[in-house]
């Protein structure tokens, strides 16, 4: 008896309080909007789903942070092999949904692999840089870094999840950012990307030029392409200030609003809750990822930092994404809300992400992480 309550005060010492409130309010704030967002499907399933992907993410977000970062990126190579054989077998065996061959079936449930890839590269990158920070613009560093990101974006575009891939993009280039990659190699890299831009676009399928055009003008489209942009403005507009009221949203209890517990999920918030639950949804998102960036900012070693800021632009690059498809400012391409949206997978995920990032935080020092460590 003596042993486990030393061992639970162990874990309560290394909790990070504030970020596990934060999970806490965001991950039943969106239980909140994703049962009145599947209110009219006539079944409890998801909700189901949802408060088991929580209550084992909590479960294991404990475990993670009871573990040592260090101790964990000593196994980042067969870490990263189990990334791409978890990629690989998702391609050959995996369900194709909505356009994208993402899913892994398990009876009467379905996995995303690609979520639990995330941390999975996260953490193996930050080993990476961490290894080759001193000459980090070096050619002999650079290569084997493309490579390390070349190799999981491949096979995740492979599947045709382009905003998966572009989530990883964004968590690679912040992550390279933070171990002072020189800002020479962005621009080139951004004026590059801008060149071929309209040869990229040409090479596009058909239905993700649409998805990018009809941001711009959804009546290309109205009842195509178009239609989830028009819907979720409408449903945005109509809330107002406070909005109609849960379970009375017009969009949302009538499903004209598609993907409403998914990928809409922002526009039911705005809708029933108004602009002050937006609000407070993008408080949450941000106070999160602030939180983050605190934690990477005083991290032990650089290590810890660069897993941290993985981390921040991972949330930030997904929540910034879905708000702006909501509100019909970028373009809609299948990219959930962090903590809000519905997704067993993702739920779990994220508390797993904020786990590694509580083992971060449990072992920082009061020296920021940009000073030479010893």
């Amino acid at each position: 008896m003596e042993q486990v309550k030393l061992f639970l005060l162990h874990v309560a010492k290394r909790i990070d309080w504030i970020l596990g409130a934060l999970i806490l309010a965001a991950s039943g704030f969106g239980l909140v909007v994703i049962h009145t967002a599947t209110a009219t499907y006539g079944s409890n399933r998801m909700m189901i789903v949802q408060i088991f992907g929580i209550l084992a993410g909590l479960f294991m977000c404990l475990v993670l942070l009871t573990l040592e970062h260090e101790n964990l990126a000593r196994f980042s190579v067969p870490i990263y092999i189990l990334c791409i054989l978890l990629l690989v077998f998702t391609l050959i065996f995996g369900q194709e949904i909505n356009g994208n061959k993402n899913w892994i079936s398990l009876g009467p449930i379905n996995i995303q692999p690609s979520e639990f890839v995330k941390i999975g590269f996260i953490l193996t990158f930050a080993r990476h840089l961490s290894q080759v920070r001193e000459y980090i613009n070096n050619i002999r560093a650079l290569v084997p870094l493309a490579l390390h990101f070349a190799v999981i974006a491949g096979l995740v575009i492979l599947s045709g999840d382009l905003g998966t891939t572009l989530v990883f993009l964004f968590i690679c280039l912040a992550m390279l950012l933070a171990a002072g990659l020189h800002w020479g190699f962005f621009l080139g890299g951004f004026t590059v990307i801008g060149i071929a831009a309209p040869f990229i676009f040409d090479n596009l399928a058909t239905y993700q030029q649409m998805r990018i055009l009809a941001v711009y003008d959804p009546s290309l489209d109205p009842m195509g392409f178009g239609y989830h942009t028009i819907q979720s403005k409408i449903a945005l507009g109509s809330g107002g200030l406070t909005g109609s009221g849960i379970g009375e949203g017009i969009q949302t209890q009538y499903s004209i609003l598609p993907e409403k517990h998914t990928d809409f999920i922002f526009a039911v918030c705005g809708e029933e809750l108004g602009y002050i639950g937006c609000f407070l949804v993008i408080a949450l998102e941000v106070a999160i990822i602030l939180r983050l960036i605190y934690v990477a900012y005083h991290a032990a070693n650089h290590m810890g930092c660069f897993i941290c800021i993985g981390l921040a632009a991972m949330l930030f690059f997904q929540a910034a994404e879905n708000i702006g498809m909501c509100l019909g400012l970028l373009p809609v391409i299948g990219i959930t809300l962090p903590f809000f949206s519905y997704g067993g997978s993702s739920v779990l995920a994220l508390c797993m992400s904020m786990g590694l990032a509580m083992s971060v935080n449990a072992g920082r020092q009061k020296e920021h992480f940009f000073k030479e460590k010893p």
